[in-house]
Parts: C-alpha cells; structure tokens; sequence
C-alpha cells in the first residue's frame, strides 16, 4: 500500500483553512488542489507546471481574463 499523500498549504492562504491552495508529490508528479474541493486533485509533471506558471507569467494566459 502507498503511504499517504502529505497536503502542504500555501503560505498566501492565510490561517483560516478555506479556500487554501494546497500542494504534494506522489511519485514524480505534482499535485494541487482547493482545500473547499479536496476531491478535485489536478497533477502534473515539474516541467509542465513550470512551463504553466511561465506562460502565465509571460502573459500568454490574459486573454481569458476579463
């Protein structure tokens, strides 16, 4: 049986447990969720997020915000 998975918090999400970004590893991926949504686990590789957070950094992401 694997062990089991160890969430850490964000250091932005403050102390009141809600709505918190939480992250872990399992294996060599990723993992991240909401704290409020704890069963919607999105995972991905080092090199993808860190490519995610470039592009979102680069602004390639702005056309979706309004």
């Amino acid at each position: 049986m694997s062990a089991p998975i160890q969430w850490q918090k964000s250091s932005f999400s403050g102390g009141g447990g809600e709505n918190c970004v939480e992250v872990a590893r399992q294996g060599d991926d990723l993992l991240i969720r909401e704290s409020d949504e704890p069963g919607l686990v999105l995972a991905a590789s080092r090199a993808d997020l860190a490519a995610f957070i470039a592009g979102i950094k680069a602004g390639e992401f702005d056309r979706f915000v309004k």
